[in-house]
């Protein structure tokens, strides 16, 4: 089944054909016109799907890098799903208590909140066992890096 989305920046180039194209969600054909939907300041270099010998290839590197046990099992993935829960808590609540130091009022403070956002090859999917997870503290604007490096570690 093909999906028609609505795009925000397109780019355009004439076709002789008049079909649907659903590439991830992020093409669309009408009258001819092939809409796509652009991520970046730039249009991808290609929406080519891959070639059988790419598909092959892929397979064979997955599965040397299982051989040398590359990939996390479920349970390793459970266990960075909970601590970045526990980071967010963590987090959560020192925003809270440095807003009251800042003689922010009770009722404001329990509503200001912060967000962590991962980045980085963990965001990616393509990161390695045991490897890091890169992440960024979006904080209240009453909240400066002088807070976090001060008073953060002491949660």
């Amino acid at each position: 089944m093909s999906t028609l989305v609505t795009v925000r920046q397109t780019t355009t180039t004439t076709t002789s054909t008049t079909t649907a194209i659903n590439t991830n969600n992020n093409m669309t054909t009408t009258n001819g016109q092939i809409s796509m939907h652009s991520y970046g300041i730039t249009p991808p270099i290609t929406m080519k799907g891959p070639d059988p010998s790419d598909i092959i290839a892929t397979d064979d590197l997955e599965e040397s890098l299982r051989s040398y046990d590359y990939f996390e099992s479920d349970a390793e993935l459970a266990l960075r799903v909970d601590v970045m829960s526990k980071l967010d808590g963590l987090v959560q609540k020192w925003i809270r208590d440095v807003s009251i130091a800042k003689n922010i009022p009770i009722e404001t403070a329990d509503t200001v909140t912060g967000r962590v956002h991962t980045f980085g090859s963990y965001r990616l999917g393509v990161h390695s066992k045991g490897g890091d997870i890169d992440t960024l503290l979006i904080a209240p604007r009453h909240i400066d890096r002088t807070d976090f490096f001060t008073t953060f570690i002491e949660v």
